[in-house]
């Protein structure tokens, strides 16, 4: 009894066994940092965080070689660990699932699993990668943003309403500001559009600028939404 409870003390790993969970990790990261890198589809990519998932991965083997069966190292780790304090913060969820598999991934490769670090970086990838091109989260209709920006003494009667209905399967008012000098005044108006055919939407903000009064049209993707 007292020998099993010595042993739960006891580090034992070879420079070999290190230099191999490292290399496992490294080729590990490398996949699903390019994995991140060629799916993502936001608009705040950073190339630091994909080199992040790289070294997160080996760290993470690292800090469970160190670890190893040893209570007391993991307890201090845990210690140590707490110090750290995240100041970034994570705004995209798909950032964070990334996170968890460098970090799942580094574990297996520390405790020589080499089969399940391969296989789960392979399987979950090829399932992500796959999600990710069939846009299998997207609604079918998407809602854009329509920004139309007009003289104020031409925009009383709000004559955007027939064109849109043309146009758009639904259509909400979300925001009017006025913008400019006082001598010059214009009117910002913000909806919340889903068009009946996406393909023609060129055609919406080219009929949108032909009417009398309007100085700009624009029409964006609510990633938000």
């Amino acid at each position: 009894m007292i020998e099993d409870y010595q042993t739960l003390f006891v580090f034992t790993i070879t420079a070999k066994d290190v230099i191999a969970n490292i290399i496992v990790a490294m080729i590990c990261g490398f996949s699903i940092a390019f994995l991140y890198k060629y799916t993502y589809s936001g608009l705040n990519y950073s190339s630091a965080f994909t080199v992040s998932l790289i070294m997160l991965t080996m760290i993470t083997a690292v800090v469970i070689m160190v670890i190893g069966n040893n209570l007391a190292r993991a307890f201090g780790m845990v210690g140590a660990m707490s110090i750290i304090r995240f100041r970034t913060a994570v705004k995209d969820a798909s950032d964070i699932m990334f996170i968890f598999f460098a970090l799942t991934i580094g574990l297996a490769s520390g405790v020589k699993l080499y089969s399940i670090a391969f296989m789960g970086t392979i399987v979950i990838g090829f399932v992500y990668y796959i999600i990710s091109k069939m846009n299998f989260a997207l609604p079918t209709k998407r809602e854009f943003l329509m920004q139309i920006i007009s003289k104020e003494n031409s925009t009383l009667d709000n004559p955007f309403g027939e064109t849109l209905s043309k146009y758009c399967r639904k259509y909400k008012l979300v925001n009017i500001k006025t913008m400019g000098e006082p001598d010059n005044l214009l009117m910002e108006f913000s909806y919340y559009i889903t068009l009946k055919n996406e393909s023609k939407g060129a055609g919406l903000i080219k009929e949108i600028k032909d009417m009398q009064g309007v100085t700009q049209s624009n029409l964006f993707f609510d990633e938000t939404s």
